[in-house]
């Protein structure tokens, strides 16, 4: 895999931002329109399918008394005189649900922005949900969802299990996974960041000021997203013929504690490094308080830099130096094509989207000590 180089691009004093990839789309075509228009009663339906007229209502409002094989036979016919849409567009309450891995940081509030802008804009609203640490919501959750009938969902770090995914299906609500934990499968809508090239960017400009021993403190090892990040600091090294040494690598969960924690290990060791890359902004934050309890100055002593560009990387002291993933316009994208999976206009869907990333220079980066 390769990366562009970046080119840069002075957005205010003291910030230069680099650019390290275009926008990457997977676009597939979805399905044609159905066979036939509305023409047929639910009688004929029922008539041709072989059940009972209250069976295909039952189907229509997405009652789960209804066999599977049923189920499927009637969903087709439906789909052929072109009931489904039209019931599932009357049926639908004016609601997106957005549903957290975790929800108790800055990320969290840039993706909850982004989704809100586009549930206003057509005049929906968000609900939100918490799976307290688990990559995949409760069932309890998935019955609350059907029940609500919303135009769609979207999942942070997130995915469905079979069950989930059926029954989602078969109350015709779509749903998009933003940040997809693990690889969510050619058939589901995603949304994600260039975190390859981002870690790439953030470990080559430590390379380019001089740095030689690069520590690192990596995300969540089951979650996609820092085991890309992880990779593009290694092949950074790698490229510019610099070992990776495994004691330099700590192991993080992408919470300020950690990178508190794991900050103190890297900056005691009588080789500390004389720069780190934290898998987040938060571990950062955490390994600027370790420095300072060590006495240590950024980026005199030790340069730092981070991951995704909250907001309050550029007001902490000093600015830090980050790679911005555009939290607010992925969930922007999430949100949108849920809505359009919802329309069932017929038209290309992207199913995989990736946005790009950008380094962006601040202060909390230098040349490294003079040993």
């Amino acid at each position: 895999m390769t990366a562009r180089e970046p080119a840069e691009t002075r957005t205010s004093p003291g910030e230069t931002r680099k650019t390290q990839s275009e926008t990457r789309t997977t676009t597939t075509t979805a399905p044609t329109a159905g066979r036939s228009t509305q023409t047929a009663t639910l009688a004929e339906i029922a008539r041709e399918a072989g059940v009972s007229a209250p069976t295909v209502s039952k189907v229509l409002n997405g009652r789960a008394d209804v066999a599977p094989a049923t189920r499927s036979r009637v969903e087709e016919l439906l789909r052929a005189h072109g009931y489904r849409r039209r019931r599932a567009e009357a049926s639908r309450s004016p609601l997106i649900d957005l549903v957290f891995h975790e929800l108790e940081s800055a990320w969290a509030m840039e993706v909850i922005r982004g989704v809100e802008n586009v549930a206003r804009d057509s005049g929906l609203s968000v609900v939100l949900s918490e799976s307290a640490g688990r990559l995949t919501p409760g069932r309890t959750w998935a019955d609350q969802v059907a029940a609500r009938r919303p135009h769609g969902v979207v999942l942070v770090l997130s995915g469905l299990d079979e069950s989930q995914r059926a029954l989602l299906t078969s109350r015709s609500i779509p749903f998009v996974v933003m940040d997809p934990a693990g690889d969510p499968g050619a058939d589901v809508p995603s949304i994600g960041a260039t975190n390859w090239q981002g870690g790439l960017a953030a470990t080559r400009h430590l390379v380019e000021l001089g740095h030689r021993r690069i520590g690192a403190i990596t995300g969540p090892s089951r979650m996609m997203c820092s085991r890309a990040r992880i990779d593009g600091y290694r092949a950074a090294l790698e490229t510019a013929g610099l070992p990776v040494d495994p004691g330099l690598i700590r192991p993080g969960d992408f919470h300020h504690e950690t990178g508190y924690r794991q900050g103190l290990e890297l900056l005691r060791r009588p080789d500390r490094p004389t720069a780190v890359f934290a898998g987040n902004d938060l571990q950062a934050l955490g390994l600027y308080e370790a420095a300072r309890e060590l006495g240590l100055r950024i980026p005199e002593d030790v340069s730092v830099v981070g991951f995704d560009d909250l907001p309050i990387a550029r007001w902490v002291g000093p600015p830090l130096t980050t790679v911005r993933q555009p939290l607010t316009e992925m969930a922007e994208a999430a949100a949108k094509l849920v809505l359009d999976l919802a329309r069932e206009e017929g038209a290309p869907v992207a199913t995989r989207v990736e946005l790009a990333t950008s380094l962006v220079v601040r202060s909390s980066t230098g040349v490294p000590p003079a040993v």
